[in-house]
């Protein structure tokens, strides 16, 4: 089967990957394009988790304000400046920062969130099943389930993507990961609403 340049063209252009990588998983896919994209985001992602180990000095603090109602600053780290400064970068900060203005999150990951909180939201969770008359032996693993469920509306990485909710902010961070070859990390954000205290 022949396999277009415009398909090869594009499949390089959403993953990140080389061209010769984009026209292999074409013909491995014989030609169908969806498959190939399915397999070269897994094998771009696999990529982008071990550059997550890579250290982001460089980036940007971007920000976004909506109506001059809500506005959002934001960290974002990449690797160097060179990705600092190219606009595939630049657009994932202002999509990062205008998500925070909708979404409005509290933290940037589970891991950020303070023991206090989060022992405080477990205390709550466990009377309430209690309460409920939950067998002993699954209390734990109620609250567990509990509590992810509460932080993931509140990690801005876990909450699902407002320009495409069928990923999270996480997977799309990682989807740049793979895009730009480099580390890239939101570092830290800080949202103000017109009114609220």
């Amino acid at each position: 089967m022949a396999i277009k340049i415009e398909d090869v063209k594009r499949l390089k252009e959403l993953t990140g990957v080389g061209l010769t990588d984009a026209k292999s998983a074409l013909e491995e896919s014989n030609g169908n394009f969806d498959k190939a994209l399915e397999a070269m985001r897994k094998k771009g992602l696999t990529k982008a988790e071990k550059r997550g180990e890579r250290e982001a000095r460089a980036g940007v603090v971007g920000n976004y304000n909506h109506d001059n109602r809500i506005g959002v600053l934001v960290e974002v780290n990449c690797e160097t400046d060179f990705v600092a400064r190219n606009e595939v970068f630049t657009n994932f900060v202002k999509d990062i920062a205008m998500h925070i203005a909708a979404s409005n999150p509290e933290f940037v990951s589970a891991e950020d969130i303070p023991v206090d909180v989060r022992d405080s939201k477990k205390a709550e969770f466990v009377e309430k099943a209690k309460s409920e008359g939950k067998p002993e032996n699954m209390i734990d693993n109620i609250v567990e389930g509990m509590l992810k469920k509460h932080f993931a509306e509140r990690c801005l990485l876990d909450q699902p993507f407002v320009k495409n909710p069928d990923i999270t902010v996480g997977e799309y961070t990682k989807e740049h990961n793979a895009k730009l070859g480099e580390n890239i990390v939101v570092r830290r954000f800080s949202r103000m609403a017109l009114g609220e205290v």
